[in-house]
């Protein structure tokens, strides 16, 4: 996953905190965006066109992530 200045495309279709779309805004505006809001901009379908980033908190995110993976894994076991 790319965040904040690892995004090197134009334009982003932007999703918000909410998770309301925002529209296709150009990379910079969107990571200005975020900047305010005190978050990060989360590159996270790159693939698509134009790529697909959230505004989101990303060590809040990641730590949700993990967790969810341990406790699969735990009841995999």
């Amino acid at each position: 996953m790319f965040i904040n200045d690892e995004i090197h495309v134009r334009e982003v279709r932007l999703i918000g905190l909410d998770g309301d779309q925002l529209g296709i805004k150009p990379r910079t505006e969107a990571q200005e965006i975020a900047d305010n809001a005190g978050v990060d901009l989360v590159l996270i379908q790159p693939q698509a066109k134009p790529p697909v980033a959230r505004i989101m908190d990303y060590g809040k995110f990641k730590f949700e992530y993990q967790k969810k993976q341990k406790e699969q894994r735990k009841n995999k076991a």
